[in-house]
């Protein structure tokens, strides 16, 4: 059989010509190069045989015993070696080495990656105030009271967007929701130096702006992932996607230190809001809600994760009265409550703790608190591989969840216990690592309980669990400025509802007889003295509570269709 191939600038499809099953073998004869019979197919930038890229059209003017095409009906071909640069021609054994590497790779982790890479920029945009607020504290001359209303008002924005936040990605899609958020939140970090400059109040606006575009980025991640991602993956790519929030941080104290010594405490937050808009561009050109809504996922993909995830259509009404009905969903509300608390304080404070305990100038300050995001975000992939790893062996949702999240609230609380009896800073810096190290398998915990419980509304679910996990931020950055000012009230308070809730649990034999036992660290509770240590303690007991009621309440099973 002899072949020739061309390319025209005008052609039908091409299709009909391929009805063989990849059994054309075509002679070369497009030079002294191609004088062997050989298999191949036609390859354009982004598409195999077949698929053929927009105005641009391929004819095949084969003569054979199976496909006689009439030269009546061929017009004057321009042969195909004088535009290579859009079309090539490869034989089977060089197909691979011609597809790029980003075609071969799944679109759902592509969108697990651009997910990451966005709270890769929300943690770094949040913890650089942390930074930038020693200078800055300094400069306008702020008591330890005005630093943490400063440091609590990004989440008076952020708690206010969560369900909201949930509501407009499961009913509209997730894509337009994170794409606003992110390019929300980096213009209100351009605009902080602006605000701090004109005076205390525009400072808290900017901050709680920034915070109401956050907000609305972890239901929409949630919302995206539980329609890309199958359960046999959710550990996993909830553990990247959180890790990249770790990985924030990291960058984010790592770096505003630098700039902040080569150009001035400002320069954090423009460089820093300037990078969400690369990454604004990159989402719109790569990213939809939903496997039915990208035209081109490769089929097998596409089959893949509709066997296996949840349904991909929008929701039309969320259920509310059925969602608050259930026992779950309250454990996971409480739960995420008790876990912030600890975790927030230490996002937001802890270089603060490194500068006045430990007796660290702010460049080590920087420096010494990516150790414990590090680790986290190590911690954060081995949990999601464990958790995994676990269901897949046939071991039941529900316990894998209880393991992980027991494990995420326990460590953090046995390693802050022990700040108060390490007299080294190094000791001190590693016990941080530890707690946050082992709270990071929370990911694979009550962070993949949203998508377990109710699939289709998981935005929603994340929404409501995170607005109490808001509200621990909010009562637990602005209280430990207050402890660290004034001393007990604060304090006993919180430490009388965490007694009590113990007493509601156990009853009173136990409460006394055996928590104290356990833990003489309840006890001291009542003291009465204004401290790092005293900080630490509300966050034990906080976690405590937690790990109890996650582990007598919540469930892995989906109880909401």
């Amino acid at each position: 059989m002899n072949a020739g191939v061309f390319l025209l600038p005008f052609t039908p499809n091409i299709s009909s010509l391929h009805k063989r099953k990849n059994s054309t073998y075509c002679k070369k004869l497009f030079g002294s190069d191609f004088k062997t019979e050989s298999r191949f197919r036609f390859l354009t930038p982004k598409h195999e045989f077949g698929v053929i890229l927009r105005n641009l059209r391929v004819r095949v003017d084969v003569k054979s015993d199976s496909y006689d095409v009439a030269d009546s009906v061929v017009p004057d071909p321009i042969k195909i070696s004088e535009r290579l640069s859009e079309v090539s021609v490869v034989s089977e054994d060089g197909l691979e080495s011609e597809i790029s590497w980003l075609d071969k790779f799944p679109k759902r982790w592509l969108i697990v990656v651009l997910c990451f890479s966005a709270f890769l920029l929300c943690n770094m945009d949040r913890v650089n105030m942390s930074i930038a607020i020693l200078p800055m504290s300094a400069e306008f001359n702020w008591s330890p009271t005005t630093v943490g209303l400063i440091q609590s008002s990004f989440f008076w924005g952020y708690l206010l967007t969560q369900v909201a936040g949930g509501i407009w990605a499961d009913t509209i899609g997730g894509k337009a929701v994170l794409g606003f958020a992110v390019i929300w939140w980096s213009i209100a970090t351009a605009l902080t130096p602006v605000a701090a400059k004109l005076g205390l109040p525009y400072l808290l606006v900017v901050r709680a702006f920034m915070g109401i575009g956050e907000g609305v980025a972890m239901p929409a991640m949630n919302n995206i992932l539980s329609k890309w991602v199958p359960v046999s993956e959710r550990s996993r790519s909830l553990a990247l996607v959180y890790s990249g929030m770790y990985l924030g941080s990291v960058t984010g104290l790592a770096f505003s230190p630098f700039l902040i010594h080569k150009f001035g405490w400002p320069s954090v937050f423009y460089s820093f809001g300037s990078l969400g808009t690369v990454w604004f561009a990159i989402w719109l050109s790569k990213a939809h809600s939903s496997p039915l809504e990208d035209p081109q996922l490769r089929p097998e993909e596409k089959k893949f994760i509709a066997g296996s995830s949840t349904t991909m259509e929008p929701v039309k009404q969320i259920p509310w009265k059925l969602i608050l009905s259930k026992g779950p969903v309250w454990a996971l509300i409480a739960s995420h409550f008790c876990h912030n608390w600890g975790t927030f304080i230490l996002l937001t404070w802890m270089p603060t703790y490194y500068h006045q305990v430990l007796k660290f100038n702010l460049t080590e300050s920087g420096l010494l608190c990516v150790l414990p995001w590090l680790t986290m975000a190590v911690s954060a992939n081995v949990g999601g591989w464990i958790a995994d790893t676990l269901v897949s062996k046939g071991v039941s949702v529900t316990t894998v969840r209880k393991i992980m999240q027991s494990i995420g609230f326990l460590g953090p609380a046995f390693f802050l216990t022990q700040l108060s009896h390490v007299d080294s800073p190094a000791m001190a810096v590693l016990c941080m690592s530890c707690s946050q190290g082992t709270d990071a398998f929370s990911q694979s915990g009550l962070y993949s309980n949203h998508q377990d419980i109710g699939p289709r509304y998981a935005g929603v679910l994340l929404g409501l669990s995170n607005t109490a996990g808001v509200l621990a931020g909010v009562f637990g950055t602005a209280a430990t400025g207050y402890i660290l000012q004034h001393g007990q009230i604060v304090f006993l308070v919180v430490g009388y509802i965490d007694k009590s809730l113990y007493l509601y649990l156990f009853g009173k034999r136990f409460f006394w007889n055996k928590i104290f036992q356990i833990s003489p660290l309840l006890l001291s509770l009542f003291d009465k003295s204004g401290s790092w240590d005293d900080v630490f303690k509300v966050s034990v007991g906080l976690y405590l509570v937690g790990t109890v009621i996650w582990n007598l309440f919540s469930t892995g099973e989906k109880i909401l269709d």
